[in-house]
């Protein structure tokens, strides 16, 4: 009830004109139905909010009557035992529009809607665009307009988008709603995990989890913004596939030493100012992370902390926290041309689709680090690498599909292409990048699940089933991970000052 205020302040801005929720509505909704009622705040400021209830279908039932649906906003009808999932109400603040916070708020839906096993989602959704074309086409001809793309609305695209289907229109839905001329369509969504008749939660047994690896050119620029601007088109372009991760190269940020405010001429000095970039690179990651709702393993960028020199791989979560995993295995170019130092823990991060490992580059070479990663838990592993020749390119690219074998998990790799005339160390650079599988009968013949051309920017998109990965670890035809001589060798670490074994 504390965010009643500022409830009915973004009403007024979101429905000019139409009554909002008084405060007997809102404490009967949060009373009768509270998972049913979500709000998303950022930085403390309501954005975005949407209000549901529970009905059982019947065919005959006057879905297209809001007021009798929502029992004029009260929901007192709301049956805990039904299987429809109605909605009532959505809305986002004017100032948060543009961060896909509708897509959150179905996304919210949807899993309430799996959670309690309903069997679809019924929205009964207004055109507030249509009162711009209602002189010219009547309110079927304006959505087919939309269905077909030769126009835009508002609230139906965003429902078309996240997989409502048009089933109906509605006259005189709100009679009051001037901008939709009183009309709304009448859709739905259907659960396809529905079991009819369960009386519990019903778990799905497949979670596909969707991986965007970038194979980025580096190219001469010449302010920040035009590296900002190269790193938002990929962010963007994975968000419309609704991809959860998105995985950018190793240092592909020494495109910054290419600007004429930067002397790349001393490898060492140079290092050292593109680590002064790091607070402008940190801030358009974590806004682009929470804005386009990725999890973003940020590629590697140097770090300057207590005057030494790391290259850290940040993990950039869509809820807006950051991880960071550090480079544990330096090169020896690194060290001779930059002054690079070693991590030393191998991390691994909890993120909304399960635990996660990084590794840079060379650190996939040392099959000991992923030995450690998947006893803590990765089910996947994200590599940024930057590799000059096809021969370094090799060596990544093998060991990580012989990680993939060696522990039964998925291994994603994404490299840098193109060059950088005169930046000394990060001059040349060739890449292939991918998404590996263990090698077995339930995955792609040669174990690699996609790929991009060579030496081209471009990008994949592809989906891992984490319950294949599972079935795999316990029924494969060769159980690496299982048949290891333990009494023979072990993999002994050390961290925060205690000793462990694999």
């Amino acid at each position: 009830m504390d965010d009643f205020d500022a409830l009915s302040a973004m009403a007024e801005r979101c429905f000019p004109g139409l009554e909002t929720w008084n405060r007997d509505q809102i404490e009967s909704q949060l009373k009768v139905f509270p998972e049913g009622q979500i709000c998303i705040e950022i930085d403390g400021k309501l954005a975005a909010s949407s209000s549901s209830l529970i009905m059982e279908y019947d065919a005959g039932l006057e879905w297209h009557n809001w007021k009798a649906i929502s029992d004029s906003g009260y929901i007192r009808n709301h049956k805990p035992k039904g299987d429809t999932l109605y909605g009532i109400e959505m809305m986002v603040d004017p100032e948060f529009r543009g961060m896909k916070l509708s897509r959150r708020m179905y996304d919210a839906r949807k899993d309430l809607c799996r959670r309690k096993n309903l069997s679809q989602i019924i929205i009964g959704g207004r055109i507030p665009g249509y009162h711009k074309h209602a002189d010219k086409m009547s309110a079927r001809e304006y959505i087919d307009s939309v269905l077909e793309k030769h126009n835009y609305d508002p609230v139906l695209t965003a429902q078309l988008s996240n997989g409502f289907i048009v089933r109906g229109l509605t006259p005189n839905y709100l009679p009051a709603d001037g901008e939709s001329c009183g009309y709304a369509t009448y859709s739905a969504w259907t659960n396809l995990e529905y079991v009819a008749g369960a009386k519990r939660r019903f778990h799905h047994v497949i979670e596909p989890i969707r991986i965007c690896v970038v194979q980025y050119q580096l190219r001469t620029i010449r302010k920040f913004e035009e590296f900002h601007q190269q790193c938002e088109f990929f962010m963007d372009t994975a968000s419309d596939y609704k991809c959860d991760f998105v995985l950018f190269p190793e240092l592909f940020t020494t495109q910054l030493l290419s600007l004429p405010s930067v002397d790349a001429s001393r490898p060492g000095q140079a290092a050292r100012q593109l680590a002064a970039f790091t607070p402008q690179y940190l801030d358009i990651f974590t806004e682009m992370a929470v804005k386009y709702n990725i999890n973003v393993i940020g590629g590697s960028q140097f770090v300057v902390e207590n005057d030494t020199l790391y290259n850290v791989a940040y993990l950039f979560r869509r809820d807006g926290s950051i991880g960071k995993q550090y480079k544990i295995h330096i090169t020896p170019s690194e060290r001779k041309w930059w002054g690079v130092s070693p991590g030393k823990k191998v991390e691994v991060f909890d993120t909304d689709c399960g635990p996660i490992a990084i590794q840079i580059c060379y650190d996939i070479e040392f099959p000991e680090l992923t030995r450690i990663a998947t006893q803590k838990g990765a089910q996947i592993v994200f590599v940024p690498f930057n590799t000059d020749t096809r021969h370094g390119y090799l060596r990544v690219r093998y060991c990580a599909q012989a990680r993939c074998i060696e522990n039964h998990l998925y291994v994603a790799i994404s490299g840098c292409t193109g060059n950088l005339p005169f930046v000394e160390n990060s001059d040349i650079h060739y890449a292939q990048s991918g998404i590996f599988t263990p090698a077995d009968a339930e995955f792609a013949r040669d174990a690699i699940a996609d790929e991009c051309n060579p030496n081209v920017e471009t990008l994949i998109i592809h989906d891992l089933d984490f319950e294949q990965l599972r079935r795999h670890r316990d029924q494969g035809s060769v159980q690496n991970w299982n048949d290891r001589k333990t009494d023979m060798y072990r993999v002994v670490y050390q961290e925060d000052e205690k000793t462990f074994e694999v």
